[in-house]
């Protein structure tokens, strides 16, 4: 999809903020509130913008333990592959799972608990038993230097 520089705007600032009103959103990128909301609901229809989250600090609930799990399939089967993410989608503690290449493992996996006990048992009774996986590996984040959701918007045009 092209986009002007007004969509690119109206992109980046529901990126910061997606409850701001209407008014407030026509305000800041130059428009009045009809064209604005046109716009936005003309960027909804076409999926660039999927929808509306709220972002939940998920320390302030408990879950402060993150990993990335590297899994490695026995087999390269699409069969085998839908079967792994259709199992991995069912679970809250998946942040996020991407098929990977340029490494030993197929798969890494983001996931959010509360402390290694919950990881140990979601790892060795959830990931490990699962059909396909062949081996796991661990890492634990320290912190985290950067985490957004906001897209890159770029310049052009």
């Amino acid at each position: 999809m092209d986009l002007d520089r007004i969509d690119r705007n109206i992109l980046r600032a529901l990126q910061v903020d997606g409850r701001l009103s209407n008014q407030d959103l026509a305000e800041r990128v130059g428009l009045s509130p009809s064209p604005c909301l046109r716009r936005v609901r003309h960027l909804e229809e076409e999926g660039v913008i999927e929808k509306y989250v709220a972002l939940v600090n998920g320390s302030k609930l408990g879950l402060k333990m993150l990993a990335l799990i590297q899994v490695r399939m026995d087999r390269h089967t699409p069969d085998r592959f839908e079967q792994f993410e259709k199992a991995l989608k069912a679970y809250p503690q998946v942040l996020e799972l991407i098929l990977i290449t340029g490494q030993t493992a197929d798969y890494q996996v983001k996931v959010l608990v509360r402390d290694m006990e919950e990881y140990q048992d979601f790892l060795l009774n959830e990931i490990t038993p699962l059909p396909g996986v062949s081996d796991v590996h661990s890492s634990f984040v320290l912190r985290q230097v950067i985490s957004t959701t906001a897209l890159p918007i770029d310049e052009r045009k």
